[in-house]
């Protein structure tokens, strides 16, 4: 699987803007963070994995493809919802990944042309999609399209990794969007090591 890809430039631009969190990436070193290129297919693994453990949504996706085969919209569509339940997945995700590959392949939801688009405007599109939020879209942003400055305020494991990073018992919207303002241009690398200082403590 490819990982997130970033080098050095992020790296030293983050060293330089927070001395804090420098100092935790010299410490972590270098991350491997596995993506999903193709966006339909990253789009229902992240249905797969919403509100579930990520080791039981690694069980349910490698069921689901040892099912299918190839996850894309024909697959997803043709599949029987019995077949596609049977994986450990509720009936309602089976509904959210049969609107999404419908919609796919009745040309309600151009992907390719997504791709393309600002950050902002991609999450407005993709939260338009049943089972798809705010936050799912923001994931998706880092995790399948790499966009290089997404800093989730949504993800509890991103702020608690604020937190720790920089000793706060809570932590405000208005100093979570100063930090993100001085890790900008590469707040998605950012982001990365505070999943990592998340799980530190």
């Amino acid at each position: 699987m490819p990982v997130f890809d970033y080098g050095q430039q992020e790296v030293e631009h983050l060293i330089r803007r927070d001395k804090k969190l420098g100092e935790a990436i010299k410490r972590i070193g270098r991350l491997e963070r596995e993506v999903i290129p193709d966006l339909f297919t990253a789009l229902i693994n992240s249905i797969v994995s919403q509100q579930i453990s990520s080791k039981a949504a690694l069980t349910v996706w490698n069921r689901l493809q040892n099912k299918l085969g190839d996850i894309n919209a024909r697959t997803i569509y043709e599949a029987s919802p019995d077949v596609i339940q049977e994986c450990g997945l509720s009936i309602r995700k089976v509904g959210y990944m049969k609107g999404i590959a419908e919609a796919v392949l009745q040309n309600e939801l151009d992907l390719s042309a997504l791709s393309h688009l600002p950050d902002q405007e991609i999450i407005v599109q993709l939260s338009q999609l049943k089972g798809v939020g705010v936050w799912t879209a923001e994931m998706l942003l880092i995790f399948s399209l790499q966009r290089p400055d997404v800093v989730s305020w949504g993800d509890q494991g991103i702020r608690r990794g604020m937190m720790n990073l920089y000793g706060l018992e809570t932590l405000a919207k208005a100093d979570f969007d100063r930090y993100r303002q001085r890790y900008s241009p590469y707040g998605s690398v950012a982001s990365l090591y505070l999943w990592e200082l998340a799980r530190q403590n």
